[in-house]
């Protein structure tokens, strides 16, 4: 399968072809995403609220983003792998959000990250960019903003907000940024964004005119219990994985399994042998 690289990408815009995009947090999901031919596989800060259980993104640490952003990589073989810098590892200075961003490539196998935040990180993001690494941009709904922000709400509703985003937009493409990922953002404002950047932009909430599409895989798998209205389920694993785990409870209990298919013996000769000798014994 072809190797995704940020040239490629900008490709696929510019021949009018969506990207997709999904998260991974561990090795055995990451490596069938890649299977299917996913673009970009996005080992993002929601780990703290999938995999940890965290109201917020706002607690994950670097050193968990590192560890699992290696996992993904090492599963691997086509797919883009960016990692999500948590909160405060790129917002303090611009030296520590080029050390840590770099973590990622050097420790981690990354090909790029993703940061939040409009124009005011875009010199932030032209300093990491200068230095070889790849940047995706984040607007509309910034999780790492949750509490400025009111809430999980949609962005860029009013006049005064839109062109907000559209500048910021602007402003990050020309800090560097590979691509955009707009989270609830109005359909037609987001055609506005897409069309107004050579970069291509992957939504979230976004609405169908995005140059691609993201969704956190646990929500599509059915897993989760999001109330996001943007999110579809593609699959009922939830009731599955119940179904499965009440059918082992059953049969232990009712000693059901593990049956002969399922267990181990010895040859008739040494099982004969050994009874004998704890007779003797």
């Amino acid at each position: 399968m072809k190797e995704i690289t940020t040239s490629y990408l900008k490709e696929m815009k510019s021949n009018g072809e969506k990207i997709v995009m999904l998260t991974a947090y561990d090795y055995l999901t990451a490596k069938i995403i890649d299977s299917v031919g996913i673009e970009i596989i996005l080992v993002g800060d929601s780990l703290g609220m999938v995999f940890g259980g965290e109201k917020t993104t706002l607690s994950v640490t670097l050193d968990q983003m590192i560890y699992h952003t290696g996992v993904v990589s090492k599963a691997v073989k086509s797919a883009m792998v960016v990692g999500d810098m948590p909160f405060l590892s790129y917002q303090v200075n611009e030296e520590e959000a080029i050390r840590n961003a770099g973590r990622f490539l050097k420790e981690a196998g990354a090909k790029a990250v993703k940061l939040e935040g409009g124009e005011e990180m875009a010199k932030t993001i032209e300093r990491i960019v200068n230095i070889g690494i790849p940047v995706m941009g984040h607007i509309g709904l910034t999780p790492q903003s949750i509490h400025q922000l009111g809430g999980f709400k949609v962005q860029g509703k009013s006049e005064e907000a839109a062109e907000k985003l559209l500048k910021s937009a602007k402003t990050l493409e020309q800090a560097g940024v590979f691509s955009l990922v707009l989270e609830c953002v109005p359909s037609e404002l987001s055609q506005m964004i897409s069309e107004s950047v050579s970069v291509p932009t992957i939504g979230i909430g976004a609405g169908l005119n995005c140059d691609g599409q993201v969704l956190v895989t646990h929500d599509l798998l059915g897993i989760t219990e999001s109330p996001f209205k943007f999110l579809k389920k593609y699959g009922k694993l939830k009731e599955e994985m119940e179904r499965a785990y009440r059918e082992f409870y059953s049969e232990v209990k009712e000693r059901e399994f593990p049956d002969e298919q399922h267990s181990f013996f010895l040859k008739a000769e040494v099982f004969k042998q050994l009874k004998g000798k704890k007779r003797k014994g």
